[in-house]
């Protein structure tokens, strides 16, 4: 059996928390899928397609991973691209709480699917998009938080 792997999100956009969680991954599972969502409470900065599109890029490197976007219950995406677990990245305990529930309905949904928790290296814990796209927003230093393309697509967003 392959262990295929599902990480969904917004990205909006992909920061290198999620890479750091990615690339660590990458090794465990045959096969990990990050799947980019629509999300109908959040408001994204950039559109699906430019999601996708910056991920493709950013994760290139990485031969067992690929990009998809998708909107719906992401429990339906993993049964259709044949993963068995989810994976979802924790950065705080607010998170965990989030996630708990998330969890539990998602195992009422599909209890065919496993749900792994990742918490990102030390380096990058205190990664999180919305904050990056405020330092952006406002001119601070947020290169070193997203890969280079991020980094263009957010000074292309707020010049």
């Amino acid at each position: 059996m392959n262990n295929i792997i599902l990480y969904p999100g917004t990205f909006d956009p992909i920061t290198n928390g999620h890479i750091d969680i990615i690339s660590r991954v990458t090794d465990l599972f045959d096969e990990v899928i990050v799947a980019v969502g629509v999300s109908s409470s959040k408001s994204t900065l950039f559109s699906l397609e430019q999601r996708v599109t910056l991920a493709e890029h950013c994760l290139s490197q990485f031969e067992n991973v690929s990009v998809t976007g998708y909107e719906g219950l992401t429990v339906d995406l993993a049964l259709d691209v044949g993963a068995n677990i989810i994976l979802r990245g924790l950065r705080t305990g607010g998170d965990f709480e989030y996630e708990s529930q998330l969890n539990w309905m998602n195992q009422q949904l599909a209890p065919e699917l496993e749900t792994i928790y990742l918490a990102p290296t030390a380096s990058v814990a205190g990664i999180s998009s919305t904050l990056v796209k405020e330092v952006a927003r406002y001119g601070g230093d947020y290169e070193h938080f997203v890969p280079a393309p991020v980094a263009q697509a957010l000074e292309d967003a707020f010049a």
